[in-house]
């Protein structure tokens, strides 16, 4: 599952509803039982207030985090974050990025970063 500025999310739901949406189609999940499992997920990035907020709302925090669980709830292999300094162009993304994956490491199976070769110092080694 790729994150990236050209995936947007669906303008017409809301954060928790763009997140719950995976597990309803791909696992057959109920409406209440994949917005409780969305609602989890806001809850461990502290990020709960966006949840009713539509993209046009949104911050860019706020957007990558809905982008990150959107790609995350569905337990993909692999999840690829392309550019986040294109993400997250506000924020001190390094941080942010770690502080945010350390909260959801037991949800990730393989990550990536895609990013220009410079950035690399920015990144921990794996």
């Amino acid at each position: 599952m790729q994150i990236s500025a050209e995936l947007p999310l669906r303008a017409n739901l809301s954060v928790l509803e763009n997140i719950a949406l995976v597990p309803q189609y791909r696992d057959n999940a109920t409406p209440q039982q994949a917005s409780e499992q969305a609602w989890g997920l806001l809850e461990r990035l502290a990020q709960t207030g966006c949840a009713h907020h539509r993209d046009p709302d949104l911050n860019y925090e706020q957007r990558f985090v809905a982008k990150l669980l959107r790609a995350l709830i569905g337990r993909p292999s692999i999840i690829v974050i392309e550019r986040p300094g294109l993400l997250l162009p506000d924020l001190p993304y390094p941080t942010f990025l770690a502080d945010c994956l350390t909260k959801l490491e037991d949800e990730i199976n393989t990550l990536w970063i895609v990013d220009y070769r410079w950035n690399a110092p920015l990144y921990p080694p794996i």
